[in-house]
Parts: structure tokens; C-alpha cells; sequence
């Protein structure tokens, strides 16, 4: 999914930065990308994807810290640690929008 995002903003950023149709075209086309972020669609699965990825995360930190806890040079295990620690109670607001 985020190699078509990737794509898909690429082929919008080179048709704008390539395109011959002028002004009118880009503010057009500035408005249709405001309308599209501005869209509660939009905007909630890009909180989902963000809640998801920090699952994702959280869940990789606790098992490279359980897997190779003992092996790993001891700043990089400290820094593991510390970053299962804060996964552990604590909500942050990544993510979250305020409208």
C-alpha cells in the first residue's frame, strides 16, 4: 500500500512540476489535493494506518528485545528497553486529528 501511495504522489508531483497548462491547472489542482486531505474518509484511514504502524512497531521493539536482548551491544539494548517501556500504558496522539 505505501509503495502506491508513494507512486501515486509521484505521478501527481511530476504531472505538476511537468505540466504546460499553466496557473489555473495547478491552483486546480492545489484545491482538489486541499479537498482530498480535508476529506473525513481520508483522514481517518490515515489515522488508522498510523494506530496500525505504531502497533506494528511496538509489537517488532518487544520482540527484538526479546529475541536478542542478550546479544545486542549494551547501548542498543538500552535504548530497546526503554522503548518497550514506553510502549506499555502510554496513548499518544499520533494520528489524531482535531476537527
Amino acid at each position: 500500500m505505501r509503495y502506491k501511495v508513494t507512486f501515486a504522489v509521484g505521478l501527481a508531483l511530476g504531472y505538476v512540476l511537468g505540466t504546460r497548462a499553466g496557473r489555473e491547472r495547478y491552483e486546480q489542482l492545489k484545491k482538489s489535493a486541499r479537498e482530498l486531505a480535508q476529506n473525513p474518509v481520508v483522514r481517518n484511514a490515515a489515522e488508522q494506518a498510523g494506530q496500525t504502524s505504531r502497533q506494528y512497531a511496538g509489537k517488532a521493539v518487544a520482540a527484538v528485545g526479546d529475541h536478542f536482548g542478550d546479544s545486542l551491544p549494551d547501548p542498543v539494548a538500552r535504548r530497546v528497553r526503554s522503548l518497550r517501556g514506553r510502549q506499555q500504558g502510554v496513548d499518544d496522539d499520533w494520528g489524531t486529528s482535531n476537527t
